[in-house]
């Protein structure tokens, strides 16, 4: 079969901690992750964006929005509405809640997103390639709209993930379909308003899961075959054991830490390339996608 499509690997959380970053920055020397975003606001933040120089800039950088996870990269005093008593973000749970009960200030969410916007900027040296929200909070208001005037309002026009899939999918590929579910009606507008606005994009997203199937050792196959589409991206979030993770994206040394380590070694079994290659897949960074595609078309 021709390598007749196009393959966009993203790795979620760059910065999150350094034993994950490692891991990222390992697949990418083995040319099988493309692109990653980058947690700005992390404490691991400039380690991992001189981790990424050092191995010579193996993939894209971008920016991953966050609102869920550490401390604002504002004075808590300044975005009251976004952060708990002890100035950390609310995690996604009361984020959500907090959405749909209109408790988030817009102005400090705007406020916020400059800031982490500038931070990227600060220690990239650039503007982010390609953009995705952490845990995809920008499909809830007040993010939905407050990230998309943001990104619209500036020059360039970066890589944005449209969180969708086709619905057919939820029966040939398994895990997580409730959460895929959500998230595909949710995904579906605001691709539309990204497909309008010009911004390069895929077709579909794969990969969107729970821990427990990132161990099927099918994982990669069931994605890789069932997705149409010329343009696709994977999202992963791959990583060696990373013990700073603990008391921040998880509560205990759990199956979200161990997920990471899981994909890692789903990235790393010896058939994976032969996958990407029978599906008539070829690997590419986002911003090749962006030079040579303009903008998602899907359905």
């Amino acid at each position: 079969m021709g390598l007749s499509r196009q393959l966009v690997v993203i790795a979620d959380d760059f910065g999150i901690g350094p034993d994950t970053d490692r891991g990222i920055l390992e697949l990418a020397a083995a040319g099988l992750v493309t692109g990653t975003t980058l947690l700005v606001n992390s404490p691991h933040a400039p380690a991992a964006v001189t981790a990424w120089n050092r191995a010579g800039r193996p993939l894209d950088l971008g920016w991953h929005p966050n609102l869920t996870l550490d401390q604002p990269i504002l004075p808590a005093a300044r975005v009251p509405s976004l952060v708990r008593s002890d100035g950390t973000f609310w995690p996604l749970g009361a984020f959500m809640r907090r959405s749909l009960l209109g408790r988030m200030n817009p102005a400090e969410v705007a406020a916020e997103l400059a800031a982490q916007h500038r931070r990227f900027v600060e220690l990239a040296g650039a503007p982010p390639r390609l953009v995705n929200s952490h845990q995809h909070a920008s499909l809830f208001r007040p993010m939905l709209r407050v990230l998309f005037d943001f990104l619209a309002a500036r020059p360039e026009r970066p890589f944005v993930r449209r969180v969708r899939e086709p619905w057919r999918l939820l029966a040939r590929v398994p895990g997580a379909r409730v959460k895929r579910v959500v998230l595909n009606a949710l995904g579906r507008r605001q691709a539309r308003d990204l497909d309008r606005a010009g911004f390069p994009g895929c077709d579909w997203l794969a990969g969107v899961t729970d821990p427990p199937f990132v161990t099927d050792a099918r994982f990669h196959a069931r994605w890789l075959e069932h997705t149409p589409g010329r343009a696709v991206e994977l999202m992963c979030h791959p990583g060696y054991h990373d013990l700073t993770l603990v008391g921040r994206d998880a509560v205990a040394d759990d199956e979200y830490v161990h997920r990471r380590v899981s994909e890692l070694v789903l990235f790393r079994r010896p058939e994976l390339p032969d996958l990407i290659r029978a599906a008539g897949f070829a690997l590419t960074r986002p911003s090749e996608l962006c030079a040579t595609r303009p903008a998602s078309r899907a359905a």
